[in-house]
C-alpha cells in the first residue's frame, strides 16, 4: 500500500494512529461512477483490518452495480465538529469481491477475520449474521490521504 500525503506531513497520522482511527470509526462514505461518469457517494459500515478497508453492501444496491461495472472507489472516513478536531482518511483503489454474492455464510477463510470484527463492531455479537442480501468487499488502497487538524 502506498501513502501518499498532499496535505502538511505535520497534520497526516502516523500508521499507528491511522489504524486507531479506522479501528474506532463506524461508517464511511463510499464513492463511485455511475456509467456515465457522474459519482455517486453513499455511506456505509465498515471494518479496517490487516491493511484493507471491509465493505458488507446490499447487492442490489446501486453502488454494488457499478463497482461490478468499474471497480474503483474512492473512500472518506472523517470525525470532528468543529475545526480544530477534525480528523479523517481518504482511501482509494480497486474493490475486489470476495465470498458469494449474496453471502449466505458459506465457508470462506479469507473473510474469517473481517466478519468477526464487522459483528462484535455494528452487532455486538461473536458471530456474523446473514441475511443473504449482502456480500463483502475489500479496498487494498492504492492511495491514502490523512489529516489530524488536532495537530496544528
Amino acid at each position: 500500500m502506498a501513502v501518499t500525503q498532499r496535505r502538511s506531513r505535520r497534520i497526516m497520522m502516523s500508521p499507528a494512529e491511522l489504524d486507531a482511527f479506522l479501528a474506532e470509526q463506524r461508517t464511511c462514505r463510499v464513492a463511485t461512477a455511475s456509467a456515465d461518469g457522474r459519482p455517486h457517494v453513499s455511506p456505509l459500515w465498515f471494518v479496517w483490518d490487516s491493511g484493507s478497508l471491509w465493505l458488507y453492501s446490499l447487492t442490489r444496491s446501486r453502488r454494488w452495480a457499478e463497482l461490478r461495472r468499474d471497480p474503483r472507489l474512492a473512500v472518506v472516513v472523517d470525525a470532528g465538529e468543529e475545526y480544530g478536531e477534525l480528523r479523517g482518511v481518504e482511501l482509494s483503489g480497486t474493490a475486489s469481491f470476495v465470498g458469494e454474492a449474496p453471502r449466505t455464510g458459506a465457508p470462506c477463510p479469507e473473510l474469517t477475520a473481517p466478519e468477526r470484527l464487522f459483528a462484535r463492531k455494528h452487532f455486538g455479537l461473536d458471530a456474523m449474521p446473514h441475511d443473504g442480501r449482502h456480500a463483502w468487499l475489500r479496498l487494498t488502497p492504492d492511495a491514502i490521504t490523512s489529516w489530524d487538524f488536532r495537530k496544528l
